[in-house]
């Protein structure tokens, strides 16, 4: 392993040489605390930086055992020192030259906390941090003067300000530690109650904008209450009794006037499905971890889904059996995505009617007195709802405003006012029995087995012209694979670009082990979250990059039903089941 002194020796030498004599710094490189590996080094000072890892060993992390004790405590932490790290490279780093002379960046988590390779903590106290640096450069001439104090200073100060534990303080390591292995207690009961969701007592689940993920401050930030009636105590090894509302299985509806916290509570629970980090506010807000969020996408692809439980035969005779458009509706992109949300294991839907397709949630009494049911070939979900939960046990949680035929086919109702919960079961089913409306249930029945979808993969292709594989994520979210641009900004839960990536990395694993034109799209979807579960994120990228996140298989199967090219072959099902 080469030393310091080495390192400073040969930065000198190159000073004033061609850019590509940084290649001779790639190896491994011994500092006092800890170990530098130089994985890849930039073609010029303005292609993506040159990516790095530090290693520290236990002794120099001096992560104390009750931080290592559990993998959920180790996530936590490792998601603290990568805001760190990325706290502390923004206070030093400074401009070394033209291009991205200079820069230090890594991959910063956002307020949810998953598996990532930014920041790697062992359960021995190793402490791994992946990030990327701006090689100096004068014009296209190497800069070793200014790569020494990069490499020499800066480095090393930001590696000491975030991954010592003595620089970080132990109580806020020990803070984030424990406040995620509540997070998965937690979830753990949510099963064995049958629970849907838990929102705690105190939470604070608007943000501070629409663009700042992080909590909404001051007085105008109402703390969660949790309403009489759905009021339920949880026991956590380290908060000990937490209270909130538990949502139950089944059909729940929130509903209430307009700016009253109706879609702000759907989002705190569309987000539960991840945990959050402490100080975020939503700790103890926890969802079911398959919990999807459902919407219309007009203009989006679908490729052979059976949404026939929703949708009948289309005007000009098409089946819907095996349903593809490259240019779907409101109403046919949210059948398909309830039943692609099926196939991929969600036993939750979360629907807001803000962003729902009106005609595929109801048709009121008189729309259906102008138009008859043979002319009306899409079955809206109120009358779908109840068979969904009794013959499939899969729950919907849904926000409505303008819609009470819904009432008559809720289990639970939650109305909010003044983002205040109450529960109003009762009232909402007095209301259902006193005011009916008159409207015809449209169909009749359990809701057969949908056709299961086995992939072409040959119409999953991730080369281009010069790639065997091109795999980039941007935010927005949008994925390229291949040729393809696959738009995924109606995919709410995908929450970073680094998760974006790794659906993509997860998809390029899927075609080239996976899909072989038998395998349906939920057995691919299964073998490749065991690899990563197996093997780790480093299984989609054998570079030791420090750009991935942990995803679900509902974010996979998102990003594989929008790439425009897909083609799938299907076959009849048996039983209610996937």
């Amino acid at each position: 392993m080469n030393t310091v002194d080495a390192l400073v020796d040969f930065l000198n030498r190159i000073d004033g040489q061609g850019y590509k004599a940084y290649k001779g710094l790639l190896g491994t490189w011994a500092f006092p605390d800890f170990a530098l590996h130089v994985d890849h080094v930039q073609g010029d000072p303005f292609a993506r930086p040159s990516r790095l890892r530090v290693i520290l060993p236990p002794e120099a992390a001096a992560l104390e055992d009750d931080v290592l004790s559990s993998p959920s405590r180790r996530l936590g932490v490792a998601s603290l020192l990568a805001k760190r790290f990325h706290e502390a490279a923004q206070k030093t780093m400074v401009r070394r030259g033209s291009g991205k002379s200079g820069l230090i960046e890594i991959e910063t988590p956002g307020q949810e906390v998953f598996a990532q390779t930014a920041v790697i903590v062992r359960d021995d106290g190793t402490v791994e941090a992946r990030f990327r640096i701006g090689l100096p450069a004068q014009g296209r001439r190497a800069r070793g003067h200014e790569a020494i104090a990069l490499l020499t200073t800066d480095v090393p100060a930001v590696v000491s300000e975030s991954l010592h534990a003595g620089s970080v303080g132990h109580q806020a390591i020990l803070r984030h530690a424990l406040t995620n292995e509540d997070a998965d207690a937690l979830r753990a009961e949510l099963g064995a109650r049958g629970w849907v969701a838990f929102v705690a007592d105190g939470a604070k689940l608007a943000r501070a904008s629409g663009v700042d993920d992080r909590p909404l401050l001051g007085e105008s930030a109402v703390p969660f209450s949790t309403p009489a009636g759905l009021t339920q105590e949880v026991e956590l090894p380290n908060a000990g009794t937490v209270r909130g509302m538990a949502i139950p299985r089944g059909v729940t509806l929130i509903v209430g006037g307009g700016y009253h916290g109706k879609s702000t509570l759907l989002r705190a629970i569309e987000r539960g499905v991840y945990n959050h980090c402490y100080g975020d506010g939503r700790e103890s807000v926890v969802t079911d971890s398959s919990a999807v969020k459902i919407r219309a996408e007009d203009g989006r692809s679908v490729a052979g889904v059976d949404i026939s439980a929703f949708i009948g035969t289309l005007p000009q005779g098409q089946d819907t059996h095996s349903f593809s458009t490259p240019n779907a509706s409101g109403s046919t992109s949210q059948a398909a995505g309830i039943v692609e949300a099926l196939e991929a294991g969600a036993t939750t839907l979360l629907i807001d009617e803000d962003t729902a397709a009106t005609n595929f949630m109801i048709r009121d009494r008189r729309m259906q007195a102008l138009v008859p049911k043979e002319a009306e070939p899409i079955t809206p979900l109120v009358d779908r709802v109840r068979s969904l939960w009794e013959t499939r046990r899969v729950s919907c949680v849904i926000v409505l405003g303008g819609s009470g035929d819904y009432l008559d086919v809720a289990d639970t109702v939650v109305a909010m006012r003044d983002f205040r919960p109450a529960d109003v079961t009762a009232e909402a089913q007095r209301v259902a029995s006193e005011l009916p409306t008159g409207r015809e249930t449209e169909t009749s029945g359990p809701i057969e087995a949908f056709r299961t979808r086995h992939p072409d993969p040959t119409s999953v292709d991730p080369s281009t012209a010069k790639r065997e594989a091109e795999v980039k994520a941007f935010s927005g979210p949008s994925l390229v694979f291949g040729d393809q641009t696959i738009a995924l900004s109606a995919v709410t839960q995908l929450v970073s670009r680094a998760q974006t990536l790794a659906v993509g990395r997860g998809l390029l694993l899927a075609r080239d082990r996976f899909m072989d034109g038998r395998r349906s799209v939920s057995e691919i979807l299964t073998l490749v979250m065991q690899v990563i579960e197996k093997e780790g994120l480093d299984a989609l990228d054998d570079r030791s990059v420090g750009d991935l996140a942990q995803f679900r298989p509902m974010e996979l199967a998102a990003a594989l039903n929008r790439l425009r090219t897909l083609e799938v072959c299907s076959t009849e099902s048996v039983g209610p089941g996937r």
